[in-house]
C-alpha cells in the first residue's frame, strides 16, 4: 500500500472537502487496464474519459482507450509517447508515473467494482453541481428567468443526468431472448383471450393485432373527422378501466389486466378529452354536456359515469407544442411515480424536435425515432396519432393508403403498426343529389342505410401479424367507437 501512497496527487491538486472522489480507486483501474488491455471491455459500458475526477487520470484513460479502439497495445511504453509533453502528468513524476500505476495494480478481477465506483461518484459530483447551479440561478433574482422555467431547467438537467445510468444493453445469448418469447407466449395462452398484449377493449381489433403489444410504436393516423382522436380515446379508457394489479408472469407487481396510460392531447384541452370520455360513457352527447343542456335524469347519469372515471388510472398531458425530449421526460416521471402501460400522443405533427433541423421530412423522423426509442426503454406500446396528406381527397376510392402519411418515409419505417381510420359514411353524405334526382336520391338512401354507424380501421403495416381491415360501429353523438354486431350474431340473438 506504500507504493499507491506515494501515487497521490500533489498538495495544490488535492480535492475541495466535500467533494466526492477517489483517486486510489482511478489509479487501480487505470494500473490494472494498462497491465491488461482485455479489462477494458469489462468497464468501457460503464465509463468515460469526463467520469475521472483527476484530470490526468482522464487524459491516460481516454489515449488508452483510444488505442484499445483500434487493437493496438496500451501499456506504459506505448502512452509514454501521447503524454510525454503533459503538463499535468509532469508534475506527478511523468512517464515514470504511467509504470507506477502499472506496478502498482493489486487486484484485476475488481476491475469493473472499481468502474462502478468512480462512476457513482462522477454522478455524485454532477448532482451536487446541479444543486448549485439551481441554488445559484434561485437567488438571483432576474425578470428574464422565471421560477417556473428554472423549475422546467432543473428537471431536464437532472433527467439528462438520469439517462446517463442507461449503460446499453449489448449482446444476449439467444436461449436468453428465446426464453423471453416464450414467457410472452404463455402469457398470451394464460390470458383470457389469447392476447400477447394490452387489450384494445375492441374484439375484432385485438384478434387483428394480438392486442397492443409492449416497445412497439403504432401510428393510428386518418384524415380529420375521421375519428382519430375518439378512437385512441376509446381505447385509452378502455386499458384504463380494466386495469387489475396483481402480480405479473415475470414475479414482480404490476398490470395483470388492463393498465396505467399516459394520454399526451397537444390538440385538445384535458377538459374536452375528459367529456369526450364522459359523453361515451354516459353516453349524453358532448355538446350537451358543454351546454348544460340535460335533464335531471341525464345528471344523475353523468355523475355516475364520473365517478367510474375517477377510478380509472388515466393521465393527461395537454400542454400543447411539447419538445420530443421533454415528452420522454414526463413519460419516464409517469412511469416511476404511478406506473406506466400504454402511453398515446395526440398528435405526431404537433410533437416539436430538438430545433437543430430545418427539414420538415427530418424533424419529424427525429419524432418518430424519438417515439419508439420511448416505447423501447419503457417497455409500453406507444400509440401516435397522425394526419393524413390532401392528396386523399383527390381519389375517386378516398380509402387511405401507407403514401397518404404527411412525411411518410420515416413514420412507415419506424412505426411497427400503421393504421388508418376510415368512415365511407362521412363522404358518402356530402355526395347527397338534388331533391330532383328521384332515382340517385334513392341509391344513396340505400347506401347510406348500409354505410350508417359503421367505420373501419385499415391495417396497413404490421410486423407481428396480416394486414387487413377491422369493422367497427361507430356512435357519433358519443364519439364511440365498439365492436360491430355480424348479421349472423344478430340472427342468433333473434333467437334467444
Amino acid at each position: 500500500m506504500n507504493e499507491i501512497a506515494n501515487l497521490q496527487p500533489p498538495a495544490n491538486e488535492v480535492a475541495p472537502l466535500g467533494v466526492p472522489h477517489s483517486i486510489e480507486a482511478e489509479q487501480q483501474l487505470l494500473g490494472a487496464i494498462l497491465t491488461n488491455n482485455d479489462l477494458f471491455d469489462r468497464v468501457a459500458q460503464i465509463l468515460r474519459a469526463e467520469h475521472f475526477y483527476d484530470p490526468v487520470h482522464a487524459r491516460i484513460f481516454e489515449t488508452a482507450a483510444a488505442r484499445i479502439a483500434k487493437n493496438n497495445l496500451a501499456s506504459p511504453v506505448t502512452l509514454k509517447a501521447f503524454l510525454e509533453d503533459d503538463a499535468g502528468l509532469a508534475e506527478l513524476g511523468g512517464p515514470a508515473y504511467l509504470m507506477r500505476l502499472a506496478g502498482a495494480a493489486i487486484s484485476s478481477f475488481a476491475v469493473r467494482d472499481y468502474a462502478e465506483m468512480i462512476y457513482d461518484l462522477a454522478i455524485r459530483r454532477e448532482l451536487i453541481e446541479v444543486g448549485n447551479d439551481i441554488a445559484a440561478k434561485a437567488a438571483r433574482v432576474d425578470v428574464q428567468s422565471e421560477p417556473k422555467e428554472q423549475i422546467v431547467e432543473a428537471e431536464q438537467k437532472l433527467y439528462a443526468l438520469a439517462e446517463q445510468g442507461q449503460t446499453e444493453q449489448g449482446f444476449q445469448s439467444f436461449l436468453t431472448a428465446v426464453t423471453d418469447a416464450v414467457k410472452v407466449a404463455n402469457a398470451a395462452y394464460q390470458r383470457e383471450g389469447g392476447l400477447a398484449g394490452v387489450s384494445t377493449g375492441l374484439i375484432d381489433m385485438d384478434k387483428k393485432l394480438g392486442g397492443l403489444h409492449r416497445s412497439d410504436l403504432l401510428i393510428l393516423a386518418g384524415r380529420p373527422s375521421m375519428g382519430k382522436t375518439s378512437l385512441a380515446t376509446n381505447i385509452a379508457f378502455n386499458i384504463a378501466r380494466a386495469y387489475k394489479k396483481g402480480i405479473t408472469t415475470s414475479g414482480e407487481e404490476g398490470a395483470v389486466d388492463g393498465g396505467v396510460v399516459g394520454f399526451f392531447s397537444l390538440e385538445m384541452s384535458a377538459e374536452q378529452l375528459a367529456s369526450r370520455i364522459l359523453s361515451e360513457v354516459a353516453e349524453i352527447p358532448s355538446n350537451q354536456i358543454r351546454r348544460g343542456d340535460f335533464t335531471e335524469s341525464e345528471f344523475r347519469r353523468i355523475v355516475d359515469a364520473a365517478k367510474e372515471l375517477e377510478a380509472a388510472p388515466l393521465f393527461i398531458d395537454d400542454t400543447p407544442a411539447l419538445p420530443i425530449s421533454q415528452l420522454a421526460a414526463r413519460a419516464r416521471r409517469l412511469k416511476r411515480t404511478h406506473g406506466l402501460d400504454a402511453l398515446f400522443v395526440d398528435y405526431l405533427q404537433l410533437v416539436r424536435g430538438t430545433g437543430r433541423s430545418e427539414n420538415r421530412v427530418n424533424e419529424i423522423s427525429e419524432i418518430t425515432m424519438g417515439l419508439k426509442a420511448i416505447a423501447k426503454e419503457l417497455d409500453i406500446p406507444v400509440v401516435a396519432l397522425s394526419q393524413l396528406s390532401r392528396q386523399v381527397e383527390n381519389r375517386e376510392d378516398k380509402r387511405p393508403q401507407l403514401s397518404d402519411l404527411r412525411e411518410s418515409g420515416s413514420i412507415e419505417q419506424d412505426a411497427d403498426v400503421v393504421m388508418f381510420v376510415f368512415r365511407e359514411e362521412y363522404y358518402k353524405e356530402r355526395e347527397k343529389p338534388g331533391d330532383h334526382e328521384l332515382d340517385k336520391m334513392g341509391q344513396w338512401q340505400e347506401e347510406m342505410e348500409r354505410l350508417h354507424g359503421k367505420a373501419e380501421v385499415v391495417i396497413g403495416k404490421q410486423r407481428h401479424g396480416p394486414i387487413g381491415t377491422v369493422e367497427l360501429s361507430f356512435e357519433g353523438q358519443f364519439t364511440r367507437f365498439g365492436n360491430l354486431v355480424k348479421p349472423w350474431q344478430q340472427s342468433l340473438e333473434d333467437e334467444f
